[in-house]
């Protein structure tokens, strides 16, 4: 029995650049080309459209949150659809020697992505966890505004300059503290969220900014095994060998804001933790540099944090595995 060519071309993939105003839509293997108002009449056109299609996935870019809108209508509609880092995009064009950049191009070239590489499919968002990772990102931009607040006053030197500093400075500090109640209502508000919270804050050296932001920034904590969820932090050492030459290794790549929190949390947990502080006892003692003892031992944090949500397990340093 011979198989219909018609089941071999059924197979489309969409690549949906995102504007402010319109989206470009492409579609493969048909090249064909499509724009659209980026607005709720545009958004159910697109949707209808898709839903004609039938397309086996769809890919556009991360564009700090300009394309949330339209990652809910497709969802919701039940399209797969996958969200990538724009480098990842470039890197692809530039890999197929695609320099021009337009609209339609990237589009199409999103399309082609999609045929060719075929990302991870995004699964539904849960309107708390949004919620959350929108207060714990609000959390650290006022923390860094604070900072720069206060690098300012340390250089001023007339007084009216000072006073206005720490008038912001008290603004500030107010407005954390509000984010902060804010954060632990939202995380109280969902059971699982509220699970997962006392799981992580068990560990010596996890507090609730840490919690909030794996919690908001990696769902996928307790859903991978420890290389996968070292990978998507950024906490995964690359080789880089060729030949006879061995390089050395070096992590790259993954969720900066993610890496950041569990560096704070690691500097506590190297000195209340344990195992952690064990494990930093042992690489200083065999002459390793700060920077390698602090990122071994915060991919270590990182996959006990793992290990305790995928067993719904709290913090016991007899249970958990050295080599977790």
């Amino acid at each position: 029995m011979t198989t219909s060519p018609a089941v071999t071309v059924s197979a489309c993939f969409v690549g949906i650049d995102v504007a402010k105003q319109h989206l470009d839509c492409a579609v493969l293997p048909q090249a064909h080309t499509s724009q659209f108002t980026y607005d709720p009449p545009g958004l159910q056109a697109l949707g209808a459209h898709l839903q004609a299609l039938a397309p086996k996935l769809i890919v556009l870019e991360a564009t700090g949150g300009l394309e949330r809108p339209l990652v809910a209508e497709l969802l919701a509609a039940n399209l797969p659809v996958a969200v990538v880092n724009p480098r990842q995009a470039r890197d692809f064009a530039k890999a197929t020697g695609q320099l021009a950049k337009t609209d339609r191009l990237d589009a199409l070239l999103l399309a082609r992505l999609a045929q060719q590489v075929q990302p991870r499919v995004k699964t539904a968002e849960n309107p708390q966890r949004q919620a959350l990772a929108d207060l714990v990102a609000r959390r650290r931009q006022l923390l860094t505004m604070r900072t720069m607040e206060s690098n300012r006053r340390q250089q001023a030197s007339a007084k009216v300059v000072r006073c206005s500093i720490d008038s912001v400075l008290k603004l500030l500090d107010r407005q954390i503290d509000q984010i902060d109640r804010q954060v632990s209502d939202t995380i109280r508000q969902d059971p699982l969220c509220q699970q997962i919270d006392a799981i992580l804050r068990s560990v010596p050296g996890v507090g609730p900014a840490t919690s909030a932001m794996l919690l908001s920034h990696l769902p996928e904590l307790g859903r991978l095994n420890r290389q996968e969820i070292a990978a998507l932090a950024g906490l995964a050492p690359f080789n880089r060998d060729s030949g006879q030459w061995h390089g050395q290794r070096c992590i790259r790549g993954g969720r900066a804001s993610v890496r950041c929190a569990l560096y704070m949390a690691t500097l506590t947990a190297m000195r209340c933790n344990p195992l952690i502080h064990a494990m930093a006892h042992r690489l200083k003692a065999g002459g390793k540099r700060f920077k390698v003892v602090i990122t071994a031992c915060m991919r270590k944090l990182l996959t006990i944090l793992n290990v305790m949500v995928k067993t719904q397990s709290h913090w016991n340093p007899k249970l958990v595995p050295s080599n977790p």
